[in-house]
């Protein structure tokens, strides 16, 4: 099977092999087929198919306004919040299409987590309950106990354990910023999720606390599979192992031109549109 990654009228396309039938449903965490995105009348992605691969790091680059946060979004159907919005197109979650009828939205965003560029820690509950909260409002039938554990593991997997284990009653709004960011990454990893979204997840950080976030990311890749949105082009080489390149067209539709193995995308991208971008020419 060979995809043709989309492109603008006229465009080369760039062509890549993918894995068929069990190979694919192995390697592929989520799936995209033909995924465009509305908001009202005004359209943010055309067309968009992708495979992620399990276990890995997938980053989506690109320019503001080329609709990377709002293909995110698409992956867990946090889209469909904001009025008027809609989506055409199929998003499966291993064999699970999640837009399907009957798929229910919120069971869809506890497989699928979501960190968002300016941590949000609920203000009025404790780190403890923070972390307890997915938990909980999916009904999770735990004793105190097992709850602590379940707080425990995923602080832990958060690298903030250490730092909150003797305050745990304190407001998650007490914390640094980067201590906020790694909470609400606990907070997404308590309903053990399958994927994790992560959409500009240091962007709002210092250095120390966005090479933390980092270093977690690389960690976490071997239990859930990433997909994180950044502008910052040094950051998807250091933490992905697939990049996917999108470039909003004349008519403003974000739509992708680009996607393969990090190394080949930022040393030797087929695409002139993602040499010019990677290169500071534009964006």
């Amino acid at each position: 099977m060979i995809r043709t990654v989309e492109r603008q009228p006229g465009a080369r396309p760039v062509i890549e092999p993918v894995p068929t039938g069990d190979v694919a449903k192995r390697e592929s965490a989520v799936r995209i087929e033909d995924l465009s995105a509305w908001y009202g009348a005004t359209q943010a992605v055309g067309d968009v198919s992708l495979e992620l691969p399990r276990g890995a790091v997938t980053a989506i680059i690109g320019p503001s306004g080329c609709g990377k946060s709002t293909l995110l979004r698409c992956l867990n159907r946090m889209h469909e919040t904001t009025p008027g919005a809609r989506v055409a197109g199929q998003v499966f979650l291993d064999s699970l299409d999640i837009y399907w009828t009957g798929v229910d939205a919120v069971e869809v965003r506890s497989m699928v987590g979501m960190v968002f560029q300016k941590p949000n820690p609920f203000p009025m509950m404790s780190i403890y309950d923070n972390v307890a909260a997915g938990p909980r409002l999916r009904g999770w039938k735990m004793d105190r106990k097992k709850m602590d554990e379940l707080v425990e593991r995923n602080l832990r997997r958060a690298a903030l354990w250490d730092e909150v284990k003797d305050r745990m009653g304190r407001s998650g709004a007490a914390l640094s910023g980067g201590q906020q960011q790694r909470l609400c990454i606990a907070r997404a990893l308590a309903t053990d999720p399958a994927v994790l979204l992560m959409d500009e997840p240091a962007s709002a950080l210092d250095p120390i606390a966005t090479y933390k976030i980092e270093e977690l990311v690389r960690e976490l890749s071997s239990e859930v599979t990433i997909v994180i949105v950044t502008h910052n082009m040094q950051q998807a080489s250091r933490v992905s192992q697939r990049t996917a390149f999108m470039l909003a067209g004349d008519d403003g539709v974000g739509r992708l031109v680009e996607y393969g193995r990090t190394d080949d995308i930022f040393t030797n991208p087929r695409e002139p549109r993602t040499e010019a971008y990677i290169t500071g020419r534009f964006g």
